[in-house]
């Protein structure tokens, strides 16, 4: 997994109020029920995101993480991943995930951020957010189109999807820990390889000796790199709106 049980996510450079936020449940196109995490700010900068959590789903991280969102301007959902399987119950730590990562399939995660854009896309461009299988899984999401207006992924474990074969997508951005072992260097510049003869945009930077998952507020040897990933975040989607 990504984050300690007690990991929760840095706070962005300027913090907004919250206007609101929910937990809430979702239904994809194949019919799928499942839950999320909905936080909206009062003073919305007329950007949105879905966030997709690592493997253990939608976690206390991310529904924390909906809010920072929210703290800095944008819409935020963050969405489950394990509705087909594991139903409408909690994910937190006695929540047993492999077995239910070993089921979910990447048209799973397309219909459900589908799902999560649509509930959002009246309101503004769609970027995706994600982290370890969610951070792949954000990319290929972008490659892909989708209706989003770019993808955003943390230490993106590449494992979990195929270099895309078409394009070009939507633009995408990469924020990664130097010391990850998660993807080689090698499997990494294959993807990013594939983007370019797809005609896909994409941008990505290494925070040296940064371990898989700093994005936490208890690294505190890593709060620049976090707080340079917000900036890096912010300017992403205001240049890609």
């Amino acid at each position: 997994m990504c984050h300690s049980t007690d990991s929760r996510p840095p706070a962005p450079p300027v913090q907004g109020e919250v206007a609101s936020q929910e937990q809430i449940e979702l239904t994809a196109a194949d019919g799928n029920r499942f839950l999320a995490y909905r936080a909206d700010p009062a003073e919305p900068n007329g950007r949105n995101v879905v966030i997709l959590p690592d493997i253990r789903g939608l976690h206390p991280f991310y529904r924390d993480l909906a809010v920072r969102f929210a703290e800095a301007g944008f819409r935020a959902i963050a969405i489950d991943y394990f509705g087909r399987t594991a139903g409408l119950t909690g994910r937190d730590a006695d929540f047993e995930y492999k077995p239910h990562v070993e089921q979910l399939r990447s048209d799973h995660v397309r219909a459900d951020v589908r799902a999560a854009t649509d509930a959002l896309a009246a309101l503004g461009p769609v970027f995706t957010v994600g982290f370890c299988m969610g951070g792949a899984q954000s990319w290929r999401q972008a490659a892909e189109g989708n209706g989003l207006a770019g993808g955003i992924g943390f230490y993106s474990t590449l494992r979990f999807v195929d270099d895309p074969a078409t394009g070009p997508g939507a633009p995408i951005l990469g924020l990664l820990g130097g010391a990850d072992t998660a993807t080689s260097p090698e499997r990494l510049r294959a993807y990013l390889a594939a983007l370019d003869r797809a005609g896909t945009e994409h941008e990505t930077h290494v925070y040296e000796g940064a371990p898989h998952s700093f994005f936490d507020r208890s690294y505190k040897e890593w709060e620049e790199a976090c707080q340079d990933s917000w900036r890096r975040i912010l300017s992403f989607t205001e240049r890609h709106s």
